[in-house]
């Protein structure tokens, strides 16, 4: 059994050699990752199947290669791609004193639907239609998460359209 693998070994090790006297240097490069990439995920399995590295372990190692293409990647994530541009804008989302709320696009339209109010309604109004829904959808009276925080973003944005 050694013999024939032996002799398996080197044959693909002959035509291996045989290729790579005929490639162009930016093809080396090329061939040198792809060769890197086989070994390492054939190391991984080998050392995954006979029980020397948990497999979950191996699926991260697996991954490492795949971090060039995290930038790429992050266009398709908006926050991602903040994270990876070095644009933050996080900042406080709404409330007193950061003007607009950031991040909302809620029109001031849909906000008066939301809490039930008209739109030439007062600060007081807003207040009152906030404090009554909120009491009935709040998520520690059984109430919805979204619900609730569309709520407080129509609060917001009513509010600072009432200032």
């Amino acid at each position: 059994m050694h013999w024939i693998l032996g002799i398996a070994l080197a044959a693909t090790v002959f035509v291996i050699l045989k290729q790579w006297g005929g490639l162009s240097a930016e093809k080396k490069k090329a061939a040198t990752w792809k060769l890197v990439l086989v070994a390492g995920g054939l190391f991984l399995l080998v050392m995954v199947l006979t029980g020397r590295v948990h497999v979950l372990t191996a699926g991260i190692a697996a991954l490492i290669p795949l971090l060039r293409k995290l930038p790429e990647l992050a266009r398709f994530f908006p926050t991602l791609n903040r994270l990876f541009s070095g644009k933050d804008n996080a900042g406080p989302a709404g409330g007193a004193g950061s003007g607009q709320p950031q991040g909302t696009g809620m029109t001031e339209r849909k906000a008066c639907e939301i809490l039930g109010v008209t739109a030439d309604c007062s600060k007081e109004d807003v207040v009152l239609a906030h404090r009554r829904l909120i009491q009935k959808l709040h998520p520690d009276r059984g109430g919805s998460d979204y619900l609730a925080a569309k709520i407080n973003e129509a609060k917001s944005v009513l509010l600072h359209g009432r200032a």
